[in-house]
């Protein structure tokens, strides 16, 4: 009778955890005006990345009206204590501002409306859009942006003002790219 019991209580606790998963697999946002998708993972804590690989999407440009599956707050706990899991990589490190070009980065942030976001461009290849990297001398950024001489182990941090951007210079750093 204990096995029995024990049996029960098993299969109930398997099947609430199971229904929440499936739950949470449909949970879902709807674009508004102004949204992007590095605006939408910093609402719901999750990655760029997470949001187009759950959405199936190419590339960063979203719709109004569009239905985006998020994944469960449960799940992005799991997902952010792991957030301590990291690599390093050895970079060259540079400094760009939004005074050249739309001011508006691969992700969708506007540099010009935010001076003080801590955004870098990074290869995608070897650094993953959306990812939160550290970097020594400008701290925790979110990897929010590709450029054309951004190409293998080279990162540029965005700097608002021209004149410390210069001042950057070119650093080789070991960043941390959290997992």
């Amino acid at each position: 009778m204990k096995k029995v019991w024990l049996s029960f209580v098993a299969v109930c606790l398997l099947s609430l955890g199971l229904s929440q998963a499936t739950f949470a697999a449909t949970r879902t946002y709807t674009v508004k005006s102004g949204d992007s998708l590095y605006k939408i993972a910093r609402k719901y804590h999750v990655t760029v990345a997470q949001l187009k690989s759950w959405n199936h999407l190419r590339s960063n440009l979203i719709r109004v009206h569009q239905k985006l599956k998020l994944q469960s707050s449960s799940k992005n706990v799991k997902t952010s204590s792991s957030s301590s899991a990291y690599r390093t990589i050895t970079v060259k490190a540079t400094a760009y501002t939004a005074n050249s070009g739309s001011g508006i980065t691969a992700t969708g942030i506007n540099l010009r409306k935010h001076p003080a976001a801590k955004v870098i461009a990074v290869d995608p290849k070897v650094i993953r859009l959306g990812s939160k990297v550290y970097v020594p001398g400008y701290g925790t950024a979110v990897a929010g942006d590709t450029g054309g001489a951004v190409k293998g182990k080279k990162i540029d941090v965005f700097i608002s003002s021209k004149k410390k951007a210069i001042n950057w210079g070119v650093k080789i750093v070991k960043i941390k790219v959290y997992k």
